[in-house]
């Protein structure tokens, strides 16, 4: 009998040419040499494989499988998930499943390496050709007009291959046979080097060794990839990063980077086995990694922040450009702060010329921008932050079958999704439904994987918040219309992302959502069974001054916090210097708001509740950006963070109605402040109560499951050590892996609502 306690299962679902090259029986040896469980199985989508074992056997296995893949083999997606282990006995090469095949769309993936070599060849006739790629690598999602992939359904098709590149193409033993974008410096787009008034400076080699003459002379490079334009500029510059963000209005949000090869990376930044497997993977997206002290990059490229946000060049553009540069780059997203990426190279020429000071163009067009990808790895597994390049549009699949339906997403950080059969297909991220131009990527996003993938919705599905845009959009469409409570979308999507069913407990903490009772939740837990979720607990709500101001200003936030717990006593003298953020008459009209009640929503926030410690303790008043404050306490934790904890308060559940959590108790905090504690052992037992406070709900509940999600899940202190206090106590957490956190993930939990819905009827 296998112990699950101390076993667990990887789930596998991989992509690409892995059909017909031998990759079942390298399976098969692989997990028989390390002694796993499990199975490996053709679809019709790709190869399931299913290993259980103990947990670091089943990492390198993970690690194994990109690593020692045979030569023929070309993975476009690997997916792994780490769920509960179901009692697998020896390992086994299934029969294959029989179906139709899925009707999906590979993402666009990095530059493989036999590409790689072919530019570094002198001899070679692709040598520094900017659009190298094979059967195995290159641009697919942003390329495609519609399915099925052919050349002239691809913006591809305006380029007619020269007989050397037809001759691969139509080879059945060559690496490029049937390769879509097949082309070479004969037949295939060519790059230009632009002003700003669109004049051509130079042309192929020549404009490229012009834009990285500019990069290194300070200047910022528009350049345009493959999902849309990246910003360029010298990363070891502090002048040229300062002036990339004056002009691009990002004061203070880090911004990515990119290294030439994996060996500089790890001069600037602590490498593990499983980030440098995210690394060199066919998704190639930006890892958050851990710096090291150095000044190889200019400090403000990420002020404040332990990380890096680091990729390595994904396609044969960045590589000839990272090559000639000879170190690291910023390389942001072409756009202003808060609208989309721009893809086409007249439209940059307008959106982005008080940015940038040159154009790297080509002349092949990108028909959706996709921006990069965001991953980190927390408790040993890969977590998507930001599901774009390389993942997008890629589905999740799921056990049951599902109607046709739309998902909308939220407000912020927005996705959406289609579903259909047992696939849910996530769109590439969107971003904040802030502006007119990104309202209407939205909408383009929708009706493009709409026509592409041939879906179409009997039912939509949106945010239960009756302002979001989504929502409005959801409303107009004329066909059924489900709405979602923003929280149990959070815990129904991590439930999906681990495969999970019912019992669970769901702990869903974020900034804001909206709530039925018309407060704004954001610390909630909620009781999952078959037919329901109920909100089995949540921290106690307190009022914030001016609503949507507080999510800019963590010093409303800690004005709300203090005076829920403590009244009109903390506009005494004695309390003044934790509110030195106001000025006098900004404090004056605040009081009278929070006295006379007026635009002062209640809120249970866990995310506002580190925005208020953060403004106690000095951290930030106003953010700069979304979570800055918060991050800023993460940051500051010791590196060996001690036990202790503050306490809370629970006040006895009445029926109807679920338990509330006091907590902090903030006089505990101004003790602790007035007997001079440092802000990092300040942060530690603030985080720390946040953990026994969901060991305490997990043991309330009578649930071994417990499910963490939500936006304050990004916070790898929090989530490891919930993990590992709740294992202590005997309980299974999961958390998030291929579906993000935060509301990227929104989507795939309104789907599966909408569904719960339809078989509970």
């Amino acid at each position: 009998m296998v112990n699950k306690d101390s076993f667990q299962r990887l789930k596998l679902t991989i992509r690409g040419a892995v059909q017909g090259v031998g990759f079942r029986p390298f399976v098969f040896r692989l997990a028989q040499r390390l002694g796993l469980q499990g199975f490996v199985c053709n679809t019709a989508g790709g190869v399931i494989v299913e290993v259980e074992g103990d947990e670091p056997l089943l990492r390198d296995f993970l690690l194994k499988i990109s690593c020692e893949a045979p030569e023929r083999a070309a993975m476009a997606s690997v997916e792994p998930v780490f769920i509960e282990a179901v009692g697998h006995r020896g390992f086994e090469i299934r029969e294959s499943r029989e179906g139709a095949v899925d009707t999906w769309v590979s993402p666009d993936i990095a530059m493989c390496d036999d590409c790689r070599q072919e530019i570094a060849d002198p001899s070679n006739r692709r040598f520094a050709y900017p659009f190298t790629n094979c059967m195995h690598c290159g641009p697919r999602y942003s390329m495609i007009e519609r399915l099925p992939y052919d050349r002239v359904n691809t913006s591809m098709k305006q380029f007619k291959m020269c007989d050397a590149c037809q001759r691969e193409y139509d080879d059945p033993l060559a690496r490029r046979f049937h390769a879509q974008p097949n082309a070479c410096a004969a037949c295939g787009p060519r790059v230009a080097l632009w002003d700003g008034s669109g004049r051509v400076l130079a042309k192929d080699g020549e404009a490229i060794a012009a834009a990285v003459a500019a990069i290194l002379d300070g200047k910022i490079v528009a350049v345009k990839g493959i999902g849309g334009f990246h910003l360029l500029v010298d990363a070891a510059s502090d002048t040229a990063v300062m002036r990339l963000r004056e002009r691009k209005r990002r004061f203070a949000k880090p911004l990515a980077l990119m290294f030439p090869d994996l060996a500089s990376v790890k001069t600037a930044c602590v490498v593990v086995p499983l980030e440098e497997r995210l690394l060199i993977s066919p998704q190639a997206p930006i890892v958050l990694l851990r710096r090291v002290a150095g000044d190889v990059i200019a400090a403000s490229v990420a002020p404040g922040n332990p990380y890096w946000g680091v990729m390595l060049p994904y396609s044969p553009l960045h590589q000839l450009l990272l090559e000639g540069v000879g170190r690291a780059v910023v390389a942001t997203s072409g756009n202003i702060a808060e609208e989309t990426i721009c893809i086409d190279a007249r439209e940059a020429l307008k959106r982005l010329e008080d940015i940038a000071d040159i154009f790297l163009v080509h002349d092949r067009p990108i028909l959706r921008p996709v921006d990069d990808s965001v991953v980190r790895v927390i408790c040993d597994t890969e977590q998507v932050i930001r599901r774009a390049r390389g993942y997008a549009p890629l589905p999740v699949m799921v056990d049951d079958d599902m109607l046709p339906a739309l998902a909308v997403g939220g407000h912020l950080k927005n996705a959406v999704a289609l579903a259909r059969g047992k696939d849910v297909f996530i769109s590439s991220h969107i971003g904040d439904l802030e502006t007119v131009p990104s309202n209407e990527a939205f909408q383009r996003s929708i009706d493009d994987m709409g026509t592409l993938l041939d879906i179409k919705p009997e039912h939509v599905v949106c945010d239960a918040h009756p302002d979001y845009y989504s929502t409005y959009y959801a409303q107009g469409l004329g066909i059924p219309v489900v709405t979602v409570q923003h929280h149990q979308a959070h815990v129904l999507a991590c439930m999906a992302d681990n495969g999970l069913s019912a019992p669970v407990l769901g702990v869903s903490w974020d900034g804001s959502g909206y709530g039925p009772d018309g407060t704004v939740w954001g610390g909630e837990f909620f009781s999952v069974n078959d037919k329901d979720m109920q909100r089995l607990a949540c921290f106690e709500p307190f009022y914030l001054p001016g609503g949507e101001a507080a999510v800019r200003e963590p010093r409303r936030a800690l004005l709300g916090a203090l005076f829920t717990a403590m009244g009109e006593r903390i506009f005494e003298d004695r309390y003044r210097p934790y509110l030195s953020g106001f000025k006098d008459e900004e404090l004056h009209l605040l009081r009278q708001m929070l006295v006379k009640r007026v635009n002062v929503p209640l809120t249970s926030s866990v995310g506002r509740r580190f925005d208020a410690l953060a403004a106690l303790v000095g951290l930030g008043h106003v953010n700069q950006f979304e979570g800055q404050a918060a991050m800023a306490l993460e940051f500051i934790l010791p590196e060996q963070v001690p036990r202790d904890a503050y306490s809370f308060r629970i006040s006895g559940r009445e029926a109807g109605r679920p338990y509330i959590i006091q907590a902090p108790v903030w006089d505990e905090v101004l003790e602790d402040m007035e007997r001079q504690k440092s802000v990092a052992q300040i942060s530690a037992k603030f985080h720390n109560m946040l953990v026994e406070v969901m060991v305490w709900a997990a043991q309330s509940s009578g649930m071994r499951h417990v499910v963490l999600t939500g936006g304050c899940f990004q916070n790898r202190y929090l989530s490891e050590h919930a993990v590992k206090r709740l294992r202590e106590e005997g309980f299974k957490p999961f958390w998030h892996q291929r579906i993000p956190p935060n509301d990227g993930g929104l989507a795939l939990g309104q789907i599966m609502a909408a569904h719960r819905v339809r078989i509970s009827l």
